[in-house]
């Protein structure tokens, strides 16, 4: 109603008229930057658009986006089958897990899990489903890494990874910039560990347009 009343008062001062479309996007403020940016990039710098970009719990975002006051939740889980208004969970890209680390002689060298006795690691918190799945995959084996921090901050995982010598537990996208630079290395690959990432909407008879197009676009899960 205001960018219309707006739109109106510029037309009638002779200036330029002006539609803007607006995106409103939710995200876990853990949430890797690079796959937010990967996901809105198609719209930015777009004049006839604007983005509306807010972090919060899951429990707030999703809250937001059942009032009508957010488009889309980004996240790396679905929302949960309970949830009070009909919510769909589009799966936008999935990447294998890695340990990422320093180039040099010690990541040629690097066998999985034996390397592992005598390499510091840094690691997302305990209650990321991809640090429990790695927990599985080293159980038996009899190795016992030696863990130099847990972090549940995409954010500042990669700035330890990039600022220190051990390897890291990640997805790739959030160390995408480093890994292009040769910054960093991909140590090894781990089968059977991956990363999905989703795009949490309203089941809505009217949905946004320009969700539509970022959800359709294709080459979405191509971040490397």
């Amino acid at each position: 109603m205001f960018a219309a009343g707006d739109a109106l008062v510029s037309t009638l001062a002779g200036g330029p008229g002006r539609q803007q479309q607006v995106l409103r996007v939710g995200a876990l403020p853990t949430l890797s930057r690079n796959f937010q940016m990967a996901f809105v990039r198609p719209l930015v710098g777009r004049v006839d658009v604007e983005l509306v970009l807010r972090s919060g719990t899951m429990r707030e975002l999703l809250t937001l986006l059942e009032a009508h006051e957010l488009d889309v939740v980004l996240a790396t889980s679905p929302a949960r089958s309970e949830a009070r208004n009909a919510l769909i969970s589009h799966r936008v890209a999935t990447q294998s897990v890695s340990l990422v680390g320093p180039p040099g002689a010690a990541a040629e060298a690097f066998v999985f899990p034996d390397s592992l006795r005598d390499r510091p690691l840094l690691l997302p918190a305990r209650d990321n489903h991809v640090r429990q799945a790695f927990d599985r995959l080293l159980a038996g084996t009899g190795v016992r890494p030696i863990i130099l921090a847990e972090v549940d901050d995409m954010a500042m995982l990669r700035l330890l990874a990039r600022d220190s010598d051990a390897l890291t537990l990640v997805s790739p996208i959030v160390v995408r910039d480093e890994l292009l630079a040769g910054q960093l290395v991909e140590v090894a690959r781990l089968a059977g560990i991956t990363e999905s990432y989703f795009a949490i909407v309203q089941d809505r008879r009217f949905p946004n347009a320009l969700l539509g197009d970022l959800l359709t676009r294709p080459g979405t899960a191509d971040f490397i």
